[in-house]
């Protein structure tokens, strides 16, 4: 394998992506908080943009880590998410996106969770091409991007230790 062209590496700075809507009644249960699913396409739309800067074009989303909600999200929030890339592979790339919510009459967020998700870029063909590296500069970055290297190598061992399983039987 070849070492990427760092000549080709973009800034974490570069990608990042911060997203914002009001929860209106159409997001919201009978409860008033806002609908998981509203959230995690929130997580993926704004996950993808990211990716998709990154990239400089289109990327799908191929895995996304757990999502847990920390704090319920209610009717006239508004709805944060920010997302930046933490890993680059060949072919694909992990963003990292937080959630949060801003409370009607506050200018305090909350924490209400936090996601990984993997994306695979694509050429117009529709086909996996190549990512070019993110350059992890700072602590917080390279912290990230060792944590994601850690979160891969767990998706890839469960994987195997599944299709092993698997053919067993």
């Amino acid at each position: 394998m070849t070492s990427p062209n760092l000549n080709d590496a973009r800034n974490v700075a570069d990608s990042r992506v911060t997203l914002a809507r009001v929860m209106e009644v159409m997001d919201a249960n009978n409860l008033g908080n806002v609908h998981g699913g509203v959230i995690l396409r929130a997580v993926d739309t704004t996950g993808g943009t990211c990716a998709a800067r990154h990239c400089g074009g289109p990327a799908v989303t191929a895995f996304m880590d757990e999502m847990a909600f920390l704090e319920p999200v209610r009717l006239s929030d508004i709805l944060i998410t920010k997302a930046s890339v933490n890993w680059t592979g060949n072919t694909s790339l992990e963003v990292g996106v937080r959630v949060e919510a801003q409370r009607s009459g506050s200018v305090d967020h909350i924490h209400v969770g936090s996601a990984y998700l993997v994306f695979v870029a694509i050429d117009v063909d529709g086909r996996p091409m190549k990512v070019d590296p993110v350059l992890a500069q700072t602590p917080d970055e390279q912290r990230r991007f060792k944590e994601a290297q850690l979160r891969r190598e767990s998706r890839l061992s469960l994987r195997r230790r599944i299709e092993e399983l698997r053919n067993e039987a």
